[in-house]
């Protein structure tokens, strides 16, 4: 049974969409259920979530708060020695900890590869790759709460606006040629599982986003597949009750 800071989180199933086909026997430290720890407003931690929904990976789950004022938060002495650098995603998976939210999907594709979160055609594999990485290292690390709060209140949302845009600008020109009905083609991956927690950060700090129909549309119908849903903000075990699901 989960203590009351590790819930258990069942995977997922995607009538339609993917199934496991990965039979490959368990050692010991893979048949362990890995522990998630998880900040519910984190985009990073949400992409993680979305990914072991994909690959149907049973995890504990351990709240990990970005936030001082709550307790739990990933700013102690303990979660230091977790991740070195007190950030969210963490995953304890296979009798390893991982701390980033890209090398863990990676590590989850290479150890589980299917359901796939990368197409085989090494063309578009480079191209969610990039998407990926326009989101990961060119958009989202300049809007994180750590540089918000060293901006102040008065900054942080004409920083965030400004920054979401510029990248938004590009990543619009990219998902306008690559897109099908997901971000590269038709086969959902990583660069679908990153898409939609960014758009989610542009909303929340009142990015104008009319200027990028590709994006708003594949976040709409991606934000109606059940892998999204399961593991949206409001879902999770530490969403404040004011933005939980009802």
């Amino acid at each position: 049974m989960a203590s009351a800071t590790q819930l258990t989180h069942k995977g997922i199933h995607l009538a339609g969409l993917c199934r496991s086909t990965w039979s490959k026997p368990l050692s010991r430290n893979m048949a362990t259920k890995p522990i998630l720890y998880s900040f519910w407003a984190s985009s990073c931690s949400w992409r993680v979530r979305a990914a072991l929904a994909i690959k149907k990976i049973e995890y504990d789950i351990t709240p990990t708060s970005l936030l001082k004022t709550v307790s739990g938060h990933a700013y102690t002495d303990a979660y230091r020695e977790v991740n070195p650098m007190q950030k969210v995603p963490s995953l304890k998976i296979d009798g390893h900890t991982l701390c980033d939210s890209v090398a863990i999907m990676h590590y989850l594709e290479e150890t589980r590869p299917q359901p796939a979160l990368l197409p085989q055609d090494p063309v578009r594999r480079a191209k969610v790759r990039e998407i990926v990485e326009l989101i990961c290292s060119g958009i989202q690390p300049l809007q994180n709460v750590g540089v918000l709060d060293h901006l102040g209140k008065d900054q942080s949302l004409q920083w965030a606006q400004h920054w979401i845009s510029r990248g938004f600008q590009g990543l619009e020109k990219v998902l306008s040629q690559s897109a099908g009905k997901f971000c590269v083609g038709d086969e959902l991956s990583m660069a679908d599982i990153c898409l939609v927690p960014q758009v989610r950060n542009a909303r929340r700090y009142k990015t104008d986003l009319t200027p990028y129909p590709t994006i708003v549309r594949l976040n709409q119908e991606l934000l109606e597949l059940d892998v999204f849903k399961a593991t949206h903000p409001s879902t999770q075990p530490d969403c404040p009750p004011k933005f939980a699901k009802k």
